[in-house]
């Protein structure tokens, strides 16, 4: 028997080598060719000059790639529904039985005996019931994308149902990473929405178009994840870009999640021999809870507080429709405002929200119990502390200097891919001790 060589199919990362009928398969060249085996010898057929035959060769090639393309769709869809199968029922049993327990201490209280710990618990038990139904959900979808996995190797291998059951496996692998994060994060404050300003640096609009790109890329991510933040505020340059901007994001677990992000964020761009820095440009991010439940319970003395309205130029903010409130806490210094709302008294409210969300957590990273307790010199500025680096020349990457990750894809976390960072954070978060 003579002997063949065939060199593997190269698919996305992952090399195959698939099987093929009888006495014919193909290699991988600049173009396809078809190789031919005898008993004899291997004969290398060149592409006829004929229309009829190189479209036949052409046809054969695609379905070719096409099967690969499902064999690694089916991997992946198959990987994701083993996951949810070994991991989802155990999830279910835990959620129900709280579920169980939480309805039976509301059946066995008197709700009117302590109306605060009554909206508590009732608050409690709507979270576990939403988390119960997600699980829910999650099952039903990993049960769908196995089916349609199954009809379509009934089919002859379905495209169609198969991008259909992919569909149903990323959403299954969201609920699944979504659920997993949020048993992870266990912080005072971590359950609670988040409230990001992102700010330019002093360079100019290069800053300014580079603090828009940021603020671009957690819109994405917000959006990815199935919501929506809300852009509260926003202060444009006259160039282009922006000088600053507020993002709410409404959604539990935000601020659990999007804590990492705080400090700066530098685009960097180097000499081909990296010898020379060609483009250093900063906007700096801070991330403050937002309560979703209910206000803060902190008091803050009127008397230490100075409350200024000004109001801004009318093309520099594009959501503002009256004078913005400034405030700053005179123990410590901080300062904080807002334009964003409807009315004076709206954005008073909101300002005092944002400088009790600022000084607990100020109060939390110090380990102090009060937030009369806080070191004003120990007060770190969200500029001096680095967070990320992204560089653009001579190669693209994405440096995380929280937690030493490095991601090659810095178009993937531009387009609001920030999940493995937010992951990374976290778990570091856990290792650490910094709940």
């Amino acid at each position: 028997m003579a002997t063949v060589k065939m060199e593997s199919l190269i698919v996305g990362r992952t090399g195959y080598a698939p099987f093929l009928t009888k006495q014919s398969l193909l290699i991988r060249n600049s173009h396809f060719k078809c190789v031919s085996v005898s008993s004899a010898a291997s004969v290398v057929v060149r592409a006829s000059s004929s229309s009829s035959s190189s479209q036949s060769m052409e046809a054969d090639n695609n379905k070719l790639c096409k099967e690969l393309g499902l064999f690694s769709l089916k991997k992946k869809i198959d990987d994701v529904v083993l996951r949810a199968e070994m991991f989802g029922p155990q999830a279910l049993e835990l959620e129900e039985s709280r579920q169980i327990k939480q309805e039976e201490m509301l059946h066995h209280y008197n709700l009117w005996d302590d109306v605060t710990k009554s909206s508590e618990m009732l608050t409690h038990l709507a979270d576990t019931t939403k988390v119960v139904d997600n699980l829910k959900d999650l099952r039903y979808k990993a049960e769908e994308a196995k089916l349609i996995t199954q009809l379509a190797d009934m089919d002859a291998i379905n495209y169609r149902l198969f991008k259909q059951a992919y569909t149903a496996s990323v959403d299954v692998s969201k609920l699944l990473d979504h659920y997993e994060l949020s048993k992870l994060l266990s912080g005072p404050y971590d359950a609670d929405g988040a409230c990001i300003t992102i700010r330019a640096g002093s360079e100019g609009i290069c800053s300014e178009v580079w603090a828009e790109r940021i603020l671009s890329m957690y819109l994405k991510w917000a959006e990815k994840q199935g919501y929506k933040g809300r852009l509260v505020e926003t202060y444009p340059s006259e160039n282009g870009g922006v000088k600053s901007a507020t993002i709410d994001f409404e959604l539990e677990y935000a601020y659990g999640y999007l804590s990492g992000e705080r400090g700066a964020h530098r685009k960097i761009k180097r000499s081909s021999d990296e010898s020379i820095l060609l483009e250093d440009r900063v906007a700096f991010v801070d991330v403050i809870p937002l309560f979703l439940q209910k206000d803060s319970d902190l008091q803050i003395d009127e008397e230490d507080l100075v409350i200024s309205s000004s109001l801004q130029d009318d093309d520099q903010s594009v959501c503002q429709s009256e004078p913005a409130i400034s405030i700053r806490h005179i123990p410590t210094g901080i300062s904080v405002e807002s334009s964003g709302e409807r009315s004076r008294f709206a954005n008073k409210t909101k300002a005092i929200n944002r400088l009790k969300a600022k000084l607990l957590v100020i109060a939390k990273e110090q380990g102090v119990s009060h937030v009369k307790n806080i070191k004003i010199n120990a007060i770190v500025d969200v500029s001096r502390q680095e967070s990320r680096k992204y560089i653009f020349h001579p190669h693209k990457l994405v440096q995380d200097v929280k937690t030493g990750i490095q991601l090659p894809d810095l178009n993937s976390v531009m387009d609001g891919n920030i999940e493995p960072l937010i992951g990374a954070h976290i778990s570091s978060r856990l290792a650490t001790g910094r709940v």
